[in-house]
């Protein structure tokens, strides 16, 4: 086996552990992407119910 063949499969190995890493950060980026909307959604949810317990009781305030 001669340099040449060397450097061609370490450069072989080097784009192959580029492409897994790209692969990672990709799969890692849409998880994270996965968990604020998880997040968000159930951040206004509870927004809501906070909104509906404060308009609920002021309701019952001025009925009295």
């Amino acid at each position: 086996m001669g340099i040449a063949d060397q450097f061609k499969d370490k450069a072989q190995e080097l784009a192959d552990q580029g492409k897994q890493k790209a692969g990672q950060a990709k799969d890692q980026a849409e998880e994270r992407g996965r968990q604020d909307r998880d997040q968000r959604s159930d951040s206004s949810s509870g927004m809501q119910d906070r909104a509906q317990d404060a308009a609920d009781q002021a309701r019952e305030r001025f009925d009295r």
